[in-house]
């Protein structure tokens, strides 16, 4: 990999997410020497992926280099590396680069879309997890539209305009919210010789109540924000099958769709090396205790959405999202740095500050520690956290004037289809998109 020998102790980190780009910032300057591995050269704001897919935003908007983001950090070093395995014996990672040595090793590696070993749900769906698999769906949903304007068949033009997402939570509620309004304001004009009032947009929900981790009136609001945008929403059901066409459910409710998303869950990107034993939880996270050490290693940490620590709060770990993962990465960051003087490690405690989900134009929830508010001042919360915490200042302001522009204009300019999607290729593409 060449990276030089030092006499400071080098700090592996395995993933540039949320957590990973924290621990690096807050080891930017101590004396230790940083190794950042990931597979992609740059950083992906996740929250935004689903503007990228409804064409509200190009994938620069929301991606900034890593080497830009730890530019100018003295004993810092980047490697565009895919991870194949740890060593833990021999203290070493292996890579499709070749192998480093660690002296401690950080596991930020995040999570991927969980079709719950369900194949078909797996080659057929779509996910909206990274940018490529986000520009995949862009171009299959301006697609079908093409299609559906070359059919005669009235019963394949509605499946063509038949959009399924599966899963309640902040991206199936975002994404929903998101085509609603494509379809109401922007497809009419785009296809002024297709009867666009046909097209559906369904959110199925296996549970009770959409946005389970928010407050149950927040799931309430959410509900009825979609409905007056004309999203139908389907709880207590389960979709069980999908043959590319047609979607079937535990209770027999058919969908004929040519478009599935799947955003019913995550699970832990694991690593070979740490993948057995008594390393794993639930969802193939790793146990950690309240330093972030891997259970039985003393110089194997993870942060983010591939640990889990238990506390008394959370008895299945914190939630996989990007609040946990980077007050864990600064927390680390700080007891590395403890850990290399010879102190002792402070244990971290999260601090929960809130969650919300937009639903479209005027339309959020927020739950704050203390407050919880909906409408047209959560909207615009919403609007300034998600600015506030995108790296880099062209992005935050390349994302605002979009989202102005947006406004005023009820326009989404980014309806591009640069890279042609055939459902058939899928399997195929994912594979490469992997490896």
């Amino acid at each position: 990999m060449n990276i030089p020998q030092s006499s400071f102790p080098r700090v592996v980190i395995i993933g540039g997410g949320f957590g990973g780009i924290a621990l690096a910032k807050k080891l930017s300057k101590k004396e230790v020497q940083v190794v950042l591995l990931d597979k992609h050269n740059y950083h992906n704001f996740q929250p935004l992926l689903y503007q990228v897919s409804t064409g509200g935003l190009e994938p620069d908007s929301i991606a900034y280099p890593i080497r830009k983001v730890l530019q100018g950090y003295p004993n810092f070093y980047f490697r565009l590396a895919q991870v194949k395995e740890v060593n833990t014996e021999a203290k070493l990672v292996k890579t499709n680069i070749g192998e480093i040595g660690y002296n401690y090793l950080v596991v930020a590696t995040g999570s991927e879309t969980n079709f719950f070993g369900n194949k078909a749900l797996e080659t057929k769906g779509m996910a909206m997890k990274t940018i490529p698999q986000s520009l995949n769906l862009r171009s299959l949903i301006l697609e079908n539209f093409e299609q559906a304007l070359l059919t005669d068949d009235l019963h394949e033009r509605d499946a063509l305009m038949n959009f399924v997402i599966v899963g309640g939570g902040p991206t199936g509620v975002e994404l929903a919210g998101a085509l609603a309004e494509i379809k109401k304001g922007i497809l009419p004009k785009d296809y002024p010789d297709l009867d666009t009032r046909r097209a559906q947009i369904n959110l199925v929900q296996a549970g009770d109540r959409l946005l389970p981790a928010m407050s149950e009136v927040a799931s309430r609001k959410a509900e009825k924000f979609l409905e007056e945008l004309g999203v139908n929403v389907w709880k207590n059901i389960r979709v069980t099958d999908y043959d590319g066409k047609r979607i079937t459910t535990n209770t027999n409710t058919i969908f004929d769709a040519e478009t599935l998303v799947w955003a019913a869950g995550v699970r832990a990107v694991s690593l070979k090396g740490l993948d057995g034993g008594n390393y794993l939880s639930h969802g193939n996270r790793l146990r950690v205790n309240e330093f972030h050490q891997v259970e039985g290693f003393e110089n194997i940490f993870a942060i983010g959405d591939v640990a889990q620590m238990t506390t008394e709060a959370f008895p299945h770990g914190h939630p996989m999202m990007a609040q946990p993962a980077m007050q864990q990465g600064r927390n680390l960051g700080d007891n590395l740095v403890r850990l290399v003087e010879g102190k002792s490690m402070k244990p971290f405690v999260y601090k929960d500050k809130g969650s919300m989900a937009t639903v479209g134009r005027n339309k959020a929830v927020v739950d704050l520690p203390k407050f919880k508010f909906q409408g047209v001042f959560a909207w615009f919360v919403w609007m300034f956290v998600h600015l506030y915490f995108l790296i880099g200042f062209r992005n935050r302001v390349v994302v605002f004037i979009n989202w102005v522009y947006n406004y005023v204009r009820f326009d989404r300019e980014a309806r591009l289809i640069i890279r042609p999607f055939k459902k058939q290729n899928k399997v195929e593409k994912d594979t490469l998109m992997r490896d």
